[in-house]
């Protein structure tokens, strides 16, 4: 064995995580600074990679083991596998991430017919003796042999089922003894062997078991799950530690516990104990046990010396501790101790706390954050006490929790939200005209799409609750039903969906509002002294800036003005526009539109005075605002349908002589409205047909829109400019920026820069007033950024739309590649991540740098941001910060989350690398 597999507690680097893990590495720190630790030794990660690339244990380890046994019999005065006073270990895994639970342990370890006989002799404790052996059988031939649970569990249950005892503590030594001989057999049954009696076959084999664990499916789907990446943990450590037993009688009690509160983050004794139990007795729940604090009234002595290790642990670490203890015939041990995973509202309380008791910096209390972590802040959260199973799971496509009635179509959720309804709108999958149904609707569930499906980046954007790709769903708009297995849904009937973790409930759950804590505002205020990229927000509503502004954003990076066209007073506007067949027709739609948009531009500029409004000009392709051929179509024959019973009624009330007019609220419609009707339907339809494009979102949008009909991008230009002026007006502060979508070439832009200039000498002319205000363009094409130099002439901005350039770089469908072969790419490690949700820093990244290097030389000084969908993930923000972009603009609700992570980005810039 040339490289060192194995190091003592009071040998090994305690700061070294990756090769000892943090189970092992806490244990040789605290070993090593004093705390009364059994003890043991770790076998390194190192060991375990070998073990999984070759199948055998590296040559040599075993013998390594055995040395280090015999320092642990010096210490601990006991002898492995000895028949008067025998040496039992606990074998336990841990990763240089922590992963509760995803690994295996084994107890007792050392345990056989001789040895069993000794540890009666040296406790006098028959009973212990025989729990303890019962205990390793069964963990031992499931962890090491593969043997099911259930095989145990009958005979225990049967045992217990026979002596009429409920509780496990109840069983007698001769009970615990008929259950060690039965779980004996068990092994011999399912193995065909009998139960090793060698201690050191029993190590190795349990060594191998541990070591195994690592590829076990739970630790796998847990990585993948976390994004755990080999860089951060590889392969799992062993622990082999001497037993310490907290079930030999009234003396003795095992216990976990919190250096501070974890739901809270007070600063308290939290954590729970029981009396005469071992640890997994804790963990299972097999007995309820007490809380901590009633140890002072049992054992005042060393209630005293767990306040002293309490201390001590965090004092040392100067980070929230979880640890374990075990108190044995008086003595306490301490068996194990990792950072406490906490919630958000937590760890900021103690992170705030802890800066301000001295024990941590600013930048730590920063730093020991997760940003994704406050998320959980700014969404309502399902109530922890929730005991109802789900009935169905999608993907959690944008967090929060929502309750209502289930509506099929977005018309319906407008009128029951307007009255005051909570709806969630259930949709197979949504489209843009959708977009009142969203407005009214509490959260939205869709049976098919990704993460960064229509449904999914709508909802984060508006800060909504969905579950999208729930795929055991079957929804059928048609019978306003959706069908889960032998659930039937109706539309009516109230539900609950976590978009935080994609599971779906019949009924009402009760949600917990979010709060904007002042530990979360102090602690973002830390964040904003750090941070040099600024946060701004996507939003399209005056209501959604101010939010997006009490959340801290210094501007709107983006404002979709097609979102604006879709709200339910408009869309008949904008369709009348699109079915026009004259240039003055079409004008003549603009303008009832142009006072309204007006509106809207000085309601988002007065919301967020004075920062900076980014407008992009109109982007999405025709077609998008009107309905689908297959729904008009259907509208047309329903129309016609209804104009033949019309006709009928008339006939039979004329027949009868009741009088010529058709009872309300039919005589509201006669032949001649509903003609009118199917005219306009068929005329959608045809226009519907002559707008198709087979790949519309490389057609007839953005800036080709406005090349086409300049006077759309005009009336919009006028509604920015006249707004502005209105504003200046008023002396309210303001900074809009006008940003032109889809650009190619230079000369759409000096097109549509001549559209602006022309407007601005009316608008200056006619307020009296000079306009301040900047005009730039979006960078979403692979050709925009290899011409950056040269749209920079006109251009006094960009602003990375990611969510197009990444589709442009990869020759993907957003769409179709989440929905088909891009779940495989990230499992098999073609890709390690999405692309839609983290920014590709090896490609899409290279085309940025180079973007803004190109920009910066033509342009010295020219602001440069991204306002895709990546700009609110922390590591897409550190890249951006990398490449000195100025700011990122991201959903309201990811706002926080980006300025903690622009604060990371600072600080940690010297450790950033790409890739």
């Amino acid at each position: 064995m040339t490289a060192q597999y194995i190091y003592a507690f009071h040998k090994g680097d305690g700061k070294n995580k990756v090769l000892l893990g943090g189970k092992g590495a806490n244990l040789c720190e605290m070993t090593q600074i004093g705390l009364n630790v059994p003890p043991g030794f770790v076998i390194t990660t190192e060991a375990c990679l070998d073990y999984l690339q070759n199948h055998q244990l590296p040559e040599g380890l075993m013998d390594e083991v055995r040395a280090n046994i015999a320092e642990i019999e010096a210490l601990s005065d006991k002898k492995f596998g000895d028949s008067e006073n025998p040496l039992l270990v606990s074998v336990r895994s841990g990763s240089a991430i922590s992963m509760p639970g995803m690994m295996d342990t084994i107890l007792n370890l050392g345990l056989n017919k001789l040895t069993l006989n000794g540890l009666i002799e040296h406790t006098g404790d028959t009973r212990f003796a025989y729990d303890a052996y019962r205990r390793f059988i069964q963990l031992f031939g499931k962890v090491a042999l593969g043997i099911d649970d259930e095989k145990f569990d009958h005979h225990f249950a049967e045992i217990k089922r026979q002596a009429g005892i409920k509780a496990d503590v109840g069983l007698d030594a001769e009970h615990l003894r008929q259950i060690s001989e039965l779980f004996l057999q068990v092994v011999q049954e399912e193995t065909g062997r009998p139960f090793p009696e060698d201690v050191y076959e029993q190590l190795e084999l349990s060594i191998k078991a541990v070591f195994n664990s690592w590829m076990g499916k739970r630790a796998v789907d847990y990585r993948r799950e976390f994004h755990i990446t080999p860089k951060m943990a590889n392969g799992t450590a062993v622990n082999v530690v001497t037993m310490v037993f907290g079930n030999m009688g009234n003396d003795c009690a095992t216990g976990v516990g919190f250096t501070r509160n974890p739901g809270t983050g007070v600063n308290e004794m939290y954590g729970e104990y029981l009396v005469n139990a071992q640890g997994e007795d804790v963990v299972a729940g097999i007995r309820t046990p007490k809380p901590v604090q009633e140890l002072s009234n049992e054992m005042p002595e060393i209630y005293r010396q767990l306040v002293d290790l309490r201390n001590k642990l965090e004092s040392h670490y100067k980070e929230v501790q979880d640890y374990e203890y075990t108190i044995e015939r008086g003595v306490l041990y301490c068996l194990q101790t990792r950072n406490g995973k906490m919630n958000a509202a937590a760890m900021v309380k103690t992170s705030v706390d802890m800066v301000a008791e001295g024990l941590i910096s600013k930048e730590k209390a920063l730093l020991r954050i997760n940003p994704e972590l406050l998320e959980q802040l700014l969404h309502p959260q399902l109530d922890p006490n929730n005991k109802i199973p789900s009935v169905a799971q999608g993907l959690p496509a944008s967090p929060g929790a929502a309750c209502g009635k289930c509506v099929f179509d977005a018309d319906s959720a407008e009128i029951l939200g307007r009255s005051g309804q909570a709806v969630i709108l259930l949709r197979e999958e949504t489209k843009p005209e959708d977009i009142h149904g969203f407005f009214a609707s509490q959260g939205i569930l869709t049976s098919r799409g990704g993460k960064t499906s229509h449904a999914a980046v709508v909802a984060r954007g508006m800060g909504k609750a969905c579950v999208a790709g729930a795929e055991d769903i079957k929804i059928d708009v048609r019978a306003r039903l959706a069908v889960i297995g032998d659930i039937h849904i109706r539309e009516g009937d109230t539900i609950t969906i976590d978009g935080s973790s994609g599971l779906i409930y019949l009924g009402r759950i009760d949600t917990i509002e979010p709060k904007f804590s002042e530990d979360l505002k102090t602690l973002l205020s830390w964040a904003d002294e750090y941070a040099v990229i600024k946060v701004h927000a996507n939003v399209d509503t005056p209501e959604r800036a101010q939010l997006a502004a009490s959340y801290g954003a210094t501007g709107i990076g983006l404002c979709r003005t097609e979102r604006m066209f879709n709200a339910s007073d408009r869309l008949p506007l904008v369709i009348d526009m699109i079915l026009a067949n004259t240039k003055e027709e079409r004008q003549e739609a603009l303008e009832k539109l142009f006072p309204i948009q007006r509106d809207d531009f000085r309601e988002l500029f007065e919301a967020m005075s004075p920062y900076p409004v980014t407008v992009r000009l109109l982007d999405p392709p025709m077609h998008e605002f009107l309905p689908g051929e297959h729904q008009l179509e259907e509208e047309i024959q329903a129309l016609n349908t209804y104009k033949t019973m019309i006709r009928g009624q008339q006939v039979t009330l004329d027949t009868l002589g009741e009088g010529s007019l058709l009872p309300a609220p039919f005589n509201q419609l006669n032949e001649e409205l509903i003609n009118k009707a199917i005219a306009k339907k068929e005329l959608m339809l045809k226009k519907v047909r002559e707008l198709y494009e087979v790949n519309p979102m490389l057609g007839h949008r953005g800036v080709r829109l406005g090349m086409s009909y300049p006077e759309i991008y005009q009336m919009q230009i006028r509604s920015i400019l006249e707004a502005a002026a209105i504003c200046t007006k008023q002396r309210k502060s303001i900074m809009p920026q006008i940003m032109v979508p889809q650009v190619i070439t230079v000369q759409e832009l000096i097109q549509v820069k001549k559209y602006v200039d022309q407007i601005q000498q009316e608008v200056e002319s006619q307020y009296g007033i000079a306009l301040d205000f900047k005009f730039g363009t979006m960078i979403e094409t692979v050709r925009a950024c290899t011409r950056a130099g040269h749209l920079a002439e006109v251009a006094e901005f960009f602003s990375f739309g990611t969510n197009d350039l990444t589709q442009a770089t990869f020759s993907f469908s957003r769409e179709d590649a989440e929905n088909k072969f891009l779940p495989l790419y990230n499992e098999t490690g073609l890709l390690e991540d999405n692309p839609f949700e983290v920014l590709d820093a090896k490609g899409v990244g290279q085309l940025m740098e180079m973007t803004a290097l190109a920009g910066r030389k033509t342009r010295p000084g020219m602001k440069i941001g991204i306002c895709g969908e990546q700009g609110g993930h922390p590591e897409s923000i550190r890249f951006c910060h990398h490449i000195k972009l100025d700011y990122v603009s991201c959903s309201a609700p990811r706002i926080p989350i980006a300025r903690l992570a622009a604060a990371h980005a600072k600080l940690l810039e010297n450790e950033y690398t790409i890739g």
